[in-house]
């Protein structure tokens, strides 16, 4: 049988993987995916991005955009399960926080104040006000960061815990 003219099918294959296509895993080995052409209208500054990254990795804009979509692809799929309005659902936890900040936070502070007034008042102390309350925000500023710390702690553990079900469970 006559072959067609040009490189033979495994040089070609080879020298698509190198360039970085797709790749997939199939009953005859890994093997490079078959690009499929395809026309999309696409914004100015996305074509522009496209353009720069193909520049900068020195390789075609076609090859550029289908990485481009790839990794479009790839996030909308790690996404999936997730509900859309998460994020407003994040933001308006953090609102929520922020308030109970702003409620809390000007009375501990005045609190403080005044029991460093208070305290500098009665003569029992050797410290002026002012050296009492340096010394208050350092011990407070310091317990603040042990607790910060033991949350992110506590946060990474349980996110640690629920990759590791998400994962059992795939």
């Amino acid at each position: 049988m006559a072959r067609a003219p040009g490189p033979s099918a495994d040089v070609g294959a080879s020298a698509t993987a190198r360039q970085g296509s797709p790749v997939v895993t199939s009953a005859a080995g890994v093997e490079p995916a078959r690009l499929c052409p395809i026309a999309a209208k696409i914004g100015h500054r996305l074509s522009l991005e496209i353009d720069a990254y193909a520049d900068s990795h020195g390789i075609t804009r076609s090859r550029a955009a289908a990485i481009y979509l790839d990794i479009a692809s790839e996030t909308l799929r790690e996404r999936e399960g997730i509900p859309g309005g998460r994020a407003d659902e994040l933001l308006d936890v953090l609102e929520a926080l922020r308030s109970a900040m702003d409620i809390l936070g000007p009375p501990a502070l005045g609190v403080v104040r005044l029991l460093a007034h208070w305290a500098t008042q009665t003569g029992g102390l050797k410290v002026d006000e002012d050296e009492l309350l340096a010394e208050v925000r350092t011990v407070g500023s310091e317990e603040w960061e042990q607790a910060v710390a033991e949350a992110e702690r506590t946060c990474r553990e349980m996110s640690q815990l629920v990759e590791k079900a998400t994962q059992a469970g795939d």
